[in-house]
């Protein structure tokens, strides 16, 4: 299934005390793991970054495509901003902060896209019974959906997949989606990062 790539990386890391995108991971900023990691899945497709500071990441990311993006409005906002410029089917959609990224899931995820009904707008992962809208797939058709949801003033991610179809994509370990909100996550991260996608960037 053609698809694109978007990565959300417009959050003001208060917890953090800095620019979360920007950290090093084992050498590696966040925001660069995580483009490496979508370019595996999708060889050869368009990558974009939803971000109000574009200037800030061109350089670490020379051949991304740049999508301006108001912070206050919320990452359902910005990802609204990001759909509405792709032109592919499908969107994997990837927070910035999400070192432990495992490209193989994201791969066989990829691959069931192709037998989901044209209602399903969503193919996420859940978490304690509540879904993983940062690591996941979407169809471009859910544009309308978002932005009638906003609209109406809405900006929960979590509330707007309930008026959609969302199917379960599973096999995905919980470690997956931990990401760094402070300084302590992420001395947690360096000391003991050792998964699949850990090996393939390095």
């Amino acid at each position: 299934m053609a698809c694109s790539g978007l990565l959300l990386c417009g959050g003001q890391s208060s917890r953090m005390g800095q620019d979360k995108a920007l950290l090093k991971v084992q050498g590696v900023p966040l925001l660069q793991r995580v483009h490496q990691v979508a370019h595996q899945v999708l060889p050869g497709s368009p990558l974009y970054a939803v971000t109000p500071w574009p200037e800030r990441y061109q350089q670490l990311l020379p051949s991304c495509r740049w999508v301006k993006d108001d912070i206050a409005q919320g990452p359902l906002a910005g990802f609204a901003q990001g759909l509405a410029v792709v032109q592919t089917e499908w969107v994997l959609l990837l927070a910035c902060d999400l070192p432990r990224l495992d490209p193989q899931v994201l791969l066989t995820w990829r691959a069931a896209l192709v037998v989901l009904p044209e209602t399903v707008l969503a193919l996420l992962p859940r978490s304690q019974q509540a879904w993983e809208p940062l690591c996941g797939f979407y169809r471009r058709s859910a544009l309308a959906s978002v932005r009638a949801f906003l609209h109406k003033g809405g900006r929960s991610f979590q509330d707007w997949l309930t008026l959609v179809r969302v199917q379960e994509a599973m096999g995905a370990p919980q470690e997956m989606f931990f990401n760094c909100n402070t300084p302590q996550e992420l001395d947690r991260i360096e000391r003991g990062l050792t998964t699949v996608a850990e090996r393939m960037v390095h």
